[in-house]
């Protein structure tokens, strides 16, 4: 493809899989962009647990319409992910291979290494370039605890929060979501 580097923009565990390579391969990222991740390991392996948990019981039977299979899937999900949003996220996964509904990502890998997903690797090193943390105000994934690693690790970071926005930015507040990420790239 001929490119030099790029902005990298990824969030939760793409932001974590985005901050690892800008701090393997620095020469190949020009900008760093984490939604709603930090460098910090994850604290709340219990209540992924209980999703994935959760979505493992889903029981959805054949020849179901798509959003009948849906509606059947939110309402299995709903005593355990109690936020309408967060079930309508995790429902993406849910697709349709010959006739039957099952999760695209694999609930028993994800299970298994679960504890692995949400530490983060210890590096010396830091990113030099330019980096937007941009989190929910709402959400708990980027604390002020998070601060001192976050400027060992990028030291040119920018810390931004998106009032209202939970874990899934992006979803939650489109607009200001894209105007954070345009203010922070560079003009064209």
């Amino acid at each position: 493809l001929g490119i030099s580097k790029c902005i990298l923009l990824g969030h939760s565990m793409g932001g974590k899989t985005a901050m690892a390579l800008a701090l393997q391969r620095p020469d190949l990222v020009e900008r760093l962009i984490c939604v709603d991740i930090s460098p910090v390991s994850t604290a709340l392996v219990s209540e992924f647990s209980a999703y994935i948990s959760a979505m493992k019981l889903v029981k959805i039977p054949d020849g179901l319409s798509r959003s009948a299979a849906r509606q059947l899937a939110d309402d299995q999900l709903c005593s355990v992910v109690q936020l309408p949003h967060l079930r309508q996220f995790l429902l993406t996964n849910l697709v349709e291979v010959e006739g039957r509904y099952v999760w695209r990502v694999n609930l028993e890998a994800i299970s298994n290494h679960l504890a692995d997903i949400m530490n983060f690797p210890i590096f010396h090193k830091p990113y030099l370039g330019p980096t937007l943390f941009l989190g929910g105000s709402k959400s708990p994934y980027i604390s002020s605890k998070d601060y001192p690693e976050i400027q060992r690790l990028f030291p040119k970071a920018d810390v931004q929060y998106i009032k209202d926005a939970g874990h899934i930015v992006h979803q939650d507040k489109f607009e200001e979501f894209i105007t954070a990420v345009l203010n922070f790239l560079p003009p064209p």
